[in-house]
């Protein structure tokens, strides 16, 4: 983590406009904890992914509920778009986090100053090579993958889901029926990444 904060840091220094870095992982690799943990060591504004889940309405509308977190249940396109403005735009912009005790996003809480010059964006699918996915690579100056021992990764999982409201067997129903199979995506991109860290479990 303190390399990790140090190379950051150094690219930061070294570029005269601001500086966009990608933390891309599986599931439950740790992407939110090690976010935190930079954003703390080194100032930097958060954009998570998850703000840009579909709500739950149109989930169901769509019949994609029980899969919910795959790629397809995202607003890939609006993700995309905000990522080339905290590339390129010069002005302040507002954009949607995500509610884990409702399960849903929330417009517009979290600030990106145009003053910002480190933007941390951190989700699954960073670096999926299928569309409009494949756009975000090259808006980011650099892109972390996350690599943990995938059964650390699943026990954290099923506890994340069970201290949201799922029993044990429905966590461990959902992390093998919807959080893996993401996870294979995922790791099946990592090689597209600048930088893989290994996660300390």
């Amino acid at each position: 983590m303190i390399e990790l904060a140090g190379w950051i840091e150094k690219q930061v220094a070294a570029t005269r406009n601001r500086f966009v870095f990608g933390i891309a992982g599986a599931p439950g690799s740790g992407k939110s904890t090690i976010v935190e943990r930079l954003a703390a060591e080194l100032d930097a504004v958060v954009v998570p992914m998850d703000g840009f889940h579909l709500p739950n309405d149109e989930l169901d509308r769509r019949g994609l509920r029980s899969v919910k977190g795959a790629p397809e249940t995202f607003d890939a396109d609006g993700f995309v778009d905000a990522v080339r403005s905290i590339r390129n735009s010069d002005a302040d912009l507002s954009l949607p986090d995500f509610d884990r005790s409702t399960d849903e996003p929330r417009p517009a809480r979290i600030l990106v100053p145009a003053s910002a010059p480190l933007v941390v964006v951190e989700g699954n699918y960073l670096l999926l090579e299928s569309a409009p996915w494949v756009e975000l690579r090259d808006l980011f100056d650099a892109v972390a993958h996350l690599d943990l021992d995938p059964q650390v990764r699943v026990q954290r999982l099923i506890a994340r889901h069970v201290r949201f409201g799922k029993t044990p067997s429905e966590a461990e129903g959902f992390v093998r029926a919807s959080d893996e199979p993401n996870a294979v995506r995922v790791d099946a991109a990592g090689h597209r990444a600048h930088l893989i860290v290994t996660v300390d479990s």
